[in-house]
């Protein structure tokens, strides 16, 4: 069993809310402080952040992942993210205090609480190697084999905004795959 399904394991009696959030509905918006970790039970989210010409998308959630502001998670302190529903979403919901007990009552959790953040930082090096190095074809050849589910829950104007290109150049990639 890998590491996250362990985790999933550890927290399914553990949630200790369920959240709904209609379409365009913010979980969490820039500046606030939220701490809490979901895990997105059905629908799709984005992570983004804000200039002032576009919204630029960091990171997306779907079915059986779990999300957060990683930032506030981490310091406590207001986020530079917002999350957002691209759809309805149904998540569940624990605390950070709650979190951080589970994984330190034992040394298996912590053990997979690493594991966990070490394959954080692992996909946030392969996201920065793809978007300094690549072309725009190769980072979607990547992220399509990372992530084939990412095409099939979100909007291509989001994947299109992940991937640091136009939707009409990714609307030109897709159609070099037909």
């Amino acid at each position: 069993m890998d590491f996250y399904q362990k985790l999933l394991e550890i927290l399914e009696s553990n949630w200790e809310k369920e959240i709904v959030l209609k379409r365009n509905e913010y979980l969490v918006t820039k500046e606030a402080i939220n701490t809490d970790l979901f895990l997105v039970e059905e629908g799709s989210l984005h992570v983004f952040i804000e200039d002032e010409e576009e919204e630029h998308t960091i990171r997306f959630g779907y079915k059986n992942s779990i999300i957060t502001a990683l930032d506030s998670f981490l310091t406590e302190q207001p986020t530079k993210f917002y999350i957002q529903a691209l759809k309805k979403c149904r998540l569940k919901r624990i605390s950070k205090k709650s979190f951080s007990a589970l994984m330190q009552a034992s040394e298996e959790n912590k053990k997979v609480w690493e594991q966990l953040l070490q394959s954080f930082v692992y996909q946030q090096i392969e996201r920065e190697i793809d978007l300094i190095t690549y072309s725009p074809q190769k980072r979607f050849e990547n992220v399509l084999q990372r992530s084939p589910q990412v095409f099939q829950e979100i909007p291509l104007k989001y994947i299109a905004s992940y991937l640091r290109m136009t939707p009409e150049t990714l609307s030109r990639i897709l159609k070099t795959l037909d």
